[in-house]
């Protein structure tokens, strides 16, 4: 099985911003044709499905993150960013990318910490 990296996390006090990357390695998958999403865990909770874009590159996302946070895809570079916004300290989790829904993927995350 091939691997998804994410990079990107950090630590940033509320109202920051940061941007997330997921890279795919060469012989994942076919990447261009895949649906893939960001999701996170809290500590102490599940984890959550946060934004999805289609191959063809139709977004979703869910209601928290809505208007801050945006999702987009790099075909070429097969790759996968999370740019968020407005942060604030109940983004705080790893964050991982997969596709949607997940498949057997996982990598190790990043880290998003929003201080008050």
């Amino acid at each position: 099985q091939g691997q998804l990296a994410e990079s990107g996390g950090g630590l940033v006090q509320a109202g920051g911003s940061l941007r997330l990357s997921c890279a795919a390695s060469t012989s994942i998958f076919v990447f261009s044709i895949k649906p893939m999403g960001w999701y996170r865990q809290a500590p102490g909770k599940q984890r959550e499905l946060v934004a999805v874009i289609t191959s063809g590159s139709s977004t979703n996302y869910i209601d928290s993150v809505k208007g801050r946070f945006t999702i987009s895809r790099d075909n070429a570079k097969k790759t996968v960013y999370l740019q968020m916004n407005s942060l604030k300290p109940e983004d705080t989790a790893v964050y991982y990318c997969n596709t949607a829904p997940a498949g057997n993927y996982w990598g190790q995350g990043t880290q998003v910490t929003v201080s008050s």
